[in-house]
């Protein structure tokens, strides 16, 4: 078995393999003062409600955006299951020629989700990353990783509304039945959902002009559910696409050092 873990600024997704097959995942709040210990607690009801025993996972292997966690994981990765775990840089064996003035300053879920696909569909590719910042990533047919847009994420931006205003309320993030609000509620839900949804349509649009190619859109993240249905650009969404690239980086790590 192998535990892979994506920690990012809003949740941490942890995933359980077996063999290829995942068959168990979820999804934590990222809290920058947990200690090791709360983690390691959270972890071990979640592994012991599911039947899972730490001594049965043979490896870990995680990709943060979070500084601070990454230590705390690799921690706890030590304590649960004694054994110290592969870290993804922008040096792990992706399969990618990066286009790219500094590597390292690619966000590493972003390279995950990029090998991922491309290991996958093989052709020209537009990554849609909707998390706490929503990403655009761009890979060629022959596996070059261009680089990318960086846009706010959805839940940012709603969030920036309620609390920069004095008067506009916090709404949930749902697609209203029509653009034109007849209530604050719906007009902040209208201006919020088909807004971001321009957004990505135009961003993808204008990558689309710019490389002079066809790419299949691909959308992933804890929000792309939300915006998918009103998009006119995203073709297919795999919800797993980070803890797939995991797997693979870790396969292919585990291969070279073995």
């Amino acid at each position: 078995m192998l535990l892979a873990i994506d920690i990012g600024n809003s949740h941490i997704v942890c995933g359980i393999f077996q063999d290829s097959m995942l068959i168990s995942h979820w999804r934590l709040s990222t809290d920058h003062s947990k200690t090791p210990d709360e983690y390691s607690i959270v972890l071990r009801s979640l592994l012991q409600f599911h039947k899972i025993l730490p001594e049965n996972i043979s490896g870990c292997i995680v990709t943060s955006v979070v500084p601070p966690l990454t230590h705390i994981f690799d921690m706890l990765a030590q304590s649960l299951l004694g054994q110290q775990p592969l870290i993804v840089t922008s040096a792990c064996p992706h399969g990618l020629i990066l286009q790219y003035s500094n590597p390292d300053e690619i966000g590493t879920d972003r390279l995950v989700n990029a090998a991922a696909a491309f290991a996958r569909y093989r052709r020209y590719l537009i990554i849609v990353d909707f998390g706490t910042a929503t990403t655009f990533c761009i890979v060629t047919k022959l596996g070059e990783y261009l680089g990318g847009t960086i846009a706010p994420g959805l839940k940012s931006a709603a969030d920036t509304l309620h609390t920069k205003t004095a008067k506009l309320p916090k709404v949930d993030l749902a697609v209203p039945t029509s653009v034109i609000g007849k209530d604050t509620t719906s007009s902040m839900q209208a201006g919020i959902m088909y807004g971001y949804a321009g957004l990505v349509d135009e961003i993808v649009r204008r990558i689309q002009q710019e490389i002079g190619d066809s790419a299949l859109v691909i959308a992933t993240g804890g929000l792309a559910q939300t915006i998918v249905p009103i998009s006119r650009t995203i073709q297919e969404v795999r919800p797993n696409l980070t803890l797939e690239g995991l797997k693979l980086l870790y396969d292919r790590m585990t291969l070279s050092c073995g």
